[in-house]
C-alpha cells in the first residue's frame, strides 16, 4: 500500500492509530480515557480500518463499547446505511446483545421489520443468537420475503420458517473415514482410483497423524488434467513438516510445474542454514516497503533458526508494533519467542486485549501472573462475546492459577 495509505491510520503510538490497528495497548489507553477515545472507537464501526478480510475488528469493537460505557444508539443508527456498513454495525450488536445489550438486541430486530439489508441482518442473528431471540421473526419474514427479487442462499433461518431458498445441486463426497491407514495408502497408489477418491483419501489422512509413506506416493497424486495437484495434498504435506524436505529436493527438479512449485513451498518453509541471511534481509526489505502482507510467512521461517536469527529481531519488532494487518501480528510475537524471548512479558500480556483470538491465545499462555493479568484471563474467561477457544484456554489458565487445575 502507499505511504499516503499509511498515514491514514495515524501514528502507531496515538490512541487513534491503536485502535485502528486493534492493538491491545490501544483498548488499554482508551480505558484510561473513554471520552477522548468515544469517538475513535464509533469511528472504527462506521469505517472499516482492516488491512483486509482476514483481520478481525468485531469482538475488539464491541467490547469497547461495553468497557467504555458506551451508548450502542449510534451503532444501531449506522444499520440504515449501504450495505457493508450496515453489516459492520451488525456484527457488533450482535454481541453486544449476547453480553446483555437490551437496546442492541432490540436495535437488530426492529432493523429486521424494516430495514433494507434484513435478509443478511436475519442470517447473521440466526447464526449467532439463541434461537428464542429470532425464531417469533418468522411471519415478518414470510411477509417480507416475496418483496425480494432473489430467494435466499442459506438454509438457515428461512426453512425454519417454510421459505423456499436457492437450490444448489450437491455431489455427495465418498467418505473413507471408516477405511485403515494402509488402505487409505493404497488406493493413492492405484493408478486406475477417480480423482474424487484419492482426494477424499488423503482427506482422510489429513485427519489422522501424519504417515511418511505418503512421501514416495506425492509425484502420481497430480489431478488427471496434469496441470495442478490434487486439491488436499498441500496440506497432507505440509503436515509432514521437515520430513518432506528430502523428497521436496528432487521435486523442485522434475518437469511438471505443479510438482516443482509444491517442492519450492516445503523448501521454502524449512530453509537451510544458507537461508537465513537473504530472510533477514527479506524481512528488512518488506519493512522498508512498507509490505503488509506476507511478512508473517517470513518470520515464521526465520523463527525455525532461533537465536542464529538475531539479526531479524529489530524488524519483527517493528512489524509487531506497527502493522495494521492485525491478522498476522501473532506471527511476529511467536518468531520473536523463538529468537529472542527476553522481554517480551509486556507484549504478552497486551495481548490479552488484542482484537485478534490467536493474540489473546498467545497472551493467556504466556503472559505473566500477576493480579492484572489474572483479572483479564478470568475477564476473557466469562465474558460471553468471546469465542469458544479463548473462553477454555483462560478457564484453563485460571483455574491453574487457582489451584483447582493443571499447572
Amino acid at each position: 500500500m502507499s505511504d499516503e495509505h499509511e498515514r491514514a491510520y495515524a501514528h502507531a503510538d496515538s490512541v487513534e492509530g491503536l485502535l485502528r490497528r486493534g492493538r491491545g495497548l490501544g483498548a488499554v489507553r482508551a480505558l484510561q480515557d473513554p471520552r477522548g477515545a468515544a469517538g475513535f472507537v464509533y469511528d472504527g464501526i462506521r469505517r472499516d480500518w482492516r488491512w483486509d478480510g482476514t483481520d478481525d475488528r468485531s469482538l475488539y469493537l464491541a467490547r469497547l463499547v461495553q468497557d467504555l460505557g458506551l451508548s450502542p444508539a449510534p451503532v444501531v443508527a449506522q444499520l440504515v446505511a449501504d450495505e457493508e456498513t450496515c453489516l459492520r454495525a451488525c456484527e457488533v450488536l450482535e454481541l453486544l446483545a449476547l453480553a446483555g445489550s437490551d437496546e442492541a438486541r432490540r436495535g437488530l430486530r426492529a432493523y429486521v421489520r424494516e430495514g433494507e439489508h434484513w435478509t443478511r441482518v436475519l442470517e447473521s442473528l440466526s447464526a449467532s443468537w439463541p434461537p428464542g431471540w429470532w425464531e417469533d421473526l418468522g411471519d415478518v419474514a414470510r411477509d417480507r420475503i416475496g418483496r425480494e427479487t432473489e430467494l435466499p442462499s442459506y438454509p438457515e433461518p428461512w426453512t425454519r420458517f417454510g421459505i423456499e431458498v436457492r437450490s444448489r445441486p450437491c455431489v455427495p463426497r465418498p467418505s473413507l473415514a471408516g477405511l485403515g491407514t494402509e488402505e487409505l495408502l493404497a488406493l493413492l497408489a492405484d493408478d486406475g482410483a477417480r480423482d474424487d477418491t484419492k482426494s477424499s483419501a488423503l482427506r482422510a489422512l489429513n485427519g489422522r497423524e501424519p504417515v511418511a509413506q505418503l512421501l514416495p506416493l506425492v509425484p502420481s497424486l497430480g489431478a488427471s488434467d496434469g496441470r495442478r495437484p490434487l486439491p488436499p495434498l498441500g496440506r497432507a504435506v505440509e503436515r509432514l513438516g521437515a520430513a518432506a524436505v528430502p523428497a521436496a529436493r528432487a521435486w523442485v527438479r522434475d518437469g511438471r510445474g505443479w510438482l516443482a512449485q509444491l517442492g519450492s513451498e516445503v523448501l521454502a518453509e524449512h530453509p537451510g542454514p544458507d537461508a537465513l541471511p537473504g530472510l533477514v534481509e527479506e524481512l528488512a526489505g518488506r519493512w522498508a516497503a512498507r509490505d503488509w502482507c506476507g511478512p508473517d510467512r517470513t518470520a515464521r521461517r526465520l523463527a525455525r533458526f532461533g537465536p542464529d536469527a538475531a539479526g531479524a529481531v529489530p524488524h519483527l519488532r517493528l512489524f509487531w508494533l506497527r502493522t495494521p494487518h492485525s491478522y498476522e501480528r501473532a506471527a511476529y510475537l511467536q518468531a520473536l519467542a523463538a529468537i529472542d524471548p527476553d522481554g517480551l512479558d509486556h507484549a504478552y500480556t497486551e495481548s490479552l486485549w488484542d482484537c485478534e483470538e490467536t493474540a489473546r491465545l498467545l497472551g493467556i499462555a504466556s503472559a505473566p501472573a500477576g493480579p492484572e493479568v489474572l483479572r483479564r484471563i478470568e475477564v476473557l474467561r466469562d465474558d460471553p462475546m468471546e469465542t469458544p477457544e479463548v473462553r477454555a484456554a483462560a478457564r484453563v489458565r485460571a483455574a491453574a492459577a487457582a489451584g483447582t487445575g493443571p499447572l
